[in-house]
């Protein structure tokens, strides 16, 4: 019999517990600057079901997490006209890393470092199920998206632009 392989906890599987949410877990071998592409390869999933984690920073510097389609790109003028602020832009990788305690490419929103902002694609919302960073490079998690609304509080926006 195939031995399952064991997941170490990491702060978002143990936020996820914490708060009583169902999910599946999903490790796959990490690519660098592999992306979502590599992880929907790898679990046999469409890309727009992979949902990546981005922290990003006004133009006060006040970070926030964006929730977006593996396959789009955040357009940084609509998410700012969306949560009125005057500017938006991506966090330096050290710096984001400091806001959230997760390395670049293992970036989950689920037990963040610090209180942020979370605002989602609206037609993520949509999907029957989500495939989202558990908290590791190479490790994904499985869960409805109305987690996304219910536990994180995260506000949908529309800011996709298709890759």
């Amino acid at each position: 019999m195939a031995k399952k392989e064991h997941i170490s906890e990491t702060p978002a599987t143990q936020f996820l517990r914490k708060h009583g949410v169902a999910f599946s877990e999903h490790p796959y071998e990490y690519e660098e600057h592999g992306g979502t592409t590599v992880s929907a390869r790898e679990l046999g999933v469409d890309e727009h079901a992979v949902v990546k984690t981005l922290v990003m920073q006004d133009e006060a510097a006040k970070p926030l997490i964006v929730l977006m389609h593996g396959d789009c790109k955040v357009s940084t003028k609509n998410l700012a006209r969306a949560i009125p602020c005057k500017s938006v832009e991506p966090c330096k990788p050290d710096v984001a890393q400091r806001h959230s305690g997760y390395m670049v490419g293992g970036t989950s929103p689920f037990g963040v470092r610090k209180a942020m902002p979370v605002y989602v694609e609206e037609s993520v919302l949509q999907l029957d199920k989500i495939y989202i960073n558990g908290g590791r490079r190479g490790f994904l998690v499985g869960i409805a998206p109305a987690v996304l609304v219910d536990v994180l509080k995260a506000r949908p926006v529309h800011c996709a632009l298709a890759d």
